[in-house]
């Protein structure tokens, strides 16, 4: 017989276990421990990419509370919605010890799981839910049944949705019509800052130049788990070699894992689009051509699929005269880590097995500098608010900006900007963004005249020049007077 009478009170804890440090997540915190202020049930979902710290979020917030962690299994040829269930009712007899339980069926399991949970104030995690219920076609109705009929009843009770499959969670839960009204909140978790990446490495005990530490994140980018497995003793490119050019390293077999578990059989096209946008942007069409596929809006579900998982962005140039978003838009990987395994890892897998790259230095790998370059650019775009900082802009003045391209036609020239910025007050920025282990020579004045001297400019619109940097310029560069503002990006750290 499966015991009834509710247990909360004295749920066995699982999580005893010592955690990685955690920075950031102000906002997501501030909004979850606003729901502890409710009267009523909370339901809460939070996606994001795989390795983000969804999870380690949620255990930031229940760690003082009562905490339940139920958590799907990842797939496998073998896996079934059976062994889901099974794997659950295992999980679920750890926190209340239930003999006889059984796993035939979503509906009990939920059912037995809200009578444990029917009293006192409980954090409840549902991890991983698209590996646990997307092989069963009942599992989103039975939880929604078991939601409405028992899990709610108990007022101080937070059940958080956790998955990386972001596109099924929006899909199957966000706009789904058998949830709609029953979400309190919903998180999308992005990359950590480079401040809050600073903040993790010091944690770990890194006491190295700012130069050493984006080289480091040119690999991680802000994602927690891949830092965290950094280590103070060894520099930036042992560190890389260590994680990457490794057999045993959690990089070397991390990119099979992310595209199995989060698009199983659909894995080979969704690889061979990141695999073209190693080498910067493309449009669509571009991308149709060189997969020689239609251009249909099966394509398009796959390209809004990889945003959504967080591997890759689409940068809508804009109007400058009227501030209209054109149809022109480029794809290009935001992942660093992505790029970084595509471009080095992949193509050298069984080298590496083979330990040809043990002694082998980063800088000698054949087209490292424009790709650190590339890399360089996704950790400035992702942390704009620095740069607008710097500028002394503030969001409500900013009516556009991104990385910004204007098409050759007969009448104008082709461009293209690193990242532009354009104001309500007809005043563009337009920011070159360097990565450079010396500092950067005059070379870099010449080179921006050349590219704004394309750029199609109404009248009545100032364009500034602004230098983005790390290792510092040379005198020469300062002494021009050309750039508006030289920022040195090393400041974002702080």
């Amino acid at each position: 017989m499966v015991r009834k009478e509710p247990l909360t009170p004295h749920i066995k804890r699982k999580n005893n276990q010592k955690n990685a440090p955690f920075v950031g997540r102000k906002e997501e915190l501030k909004e979850l421990k606003l729901l502890l202020n409710k009267k009523s049930s909370s339901l809460v979902v939070i996606n994001g990419r795989r390795r983000i710290g969804k999870s380690r979020l949620v255990r930031e917030f229940g760690k003082k509370q009562n905490l339940c962690i139920l958590s799907g299994i990842p797939p496998t040829e073998k896996t079934t919605a059976q062994s889901q269930r099974e794997e659950f009712a295992r999980q679920l007899n750890e926190y209340f010890p239930l003999p006889g339980l059984k796993a035939n069926d979503w509906g009990d399991l939920f059912t037995i799981l809200a009578q444990q949970v029917s009293r006192g104030r409980i954090i409840l995690l549902l991890d991983e839910i698209t590996w646990m219920g997307s092989l069963d076609f009942d599992f989103l109705g039975k939880l929604k049944t078991a939601w409405d009929k028992y899990f709610s009843q108990n007022p101080t009770l937070i059940m958080i949705l956790c998955g990386s499959v972001s596109s099924w969670i929006e899909k199957n839960i966000l706009t789904s019509k058998g949830f709609m009204g029953r979400i309190s909140l919903t998180l999308h978790l992005k990359e950590l800052t480079v401040s809050e990446c600073n903040q993790f490495l010091t944690l770990l005990e890194f006491h190295v130049n700012p130069y050493e530490i984006f080289k480091m994140l040119s690999v991680t980018g802000g994602v927690p788990r891949y830092i965290e497995e950094m280590q103070s003793k060894l520099g930036a490119e042992e560190n890389i070699k260590r994680l990457c050019f490794k057999k045993s390293g959690i990089l070397f077999n991390e990119f099979n894992e992310i595209f199995h578990d989060l698009f199983s059989k659909r894995s080979i096209l969704y690889k061979r689009i990141v695999e073209l946008l190693v080498n910067g942007h493309l449009e669509f069409n571009e991308i149709c051509e060189k997969l020689d596929l239609e251009k249909s809006g099966v394509m398009s579900e796959y390209l809004d699929d990889l945003i959504k998982a967080g591997f890759i962005r689409r940068d809508f140039t804009w109007n400058i005269k009227n501030n209209q978003v054109s149809n022109l838009s480029h794809y290009r990987l935001s992942d660093n880590y992505i790029r970084f395994y595509l471009k080095y890892v992949e193509e050298n897998r069984e080298r590496i097995e083979n330990g040809h790259f043990n002694n082998k230095s980063l800088p000698s790998l054949s087209g490292w500098t424009s790709i650190v370059g590339l890399q360089f650019e996704n950790l400035v775009l992702n942390n704009r608010e620095f740069i607008w900082k710097k500028l002394n802009l503030n969001s409500e003045d900013i009516v556009s900006d991104n990385p910004f391209f204007q098409r050759k036609t007969s009448k104008i020239a082709g461009c293209q900007i690193d990242y532009l910025i354009q104001t309500r007050f007809n005043t563009i920025f337009a920011c070159e963004i360097k990565f450079s282990k010396q500092e950067i020579k005059l070379d870099v004045m010449y080179e921006m005249q050349e590219k704004l001297k394309k750029l199609s400019l109404p009248r009545g619109f100032s364009c500034l020049p602004v230098l983005i940097h790390v290792n510092g310029v040379q005198e020469s560069v300062i002494d021009a007077g050309y750039f508006l503002e030289c920022i040195d990006f090393s400041e974002s750290l702080q």
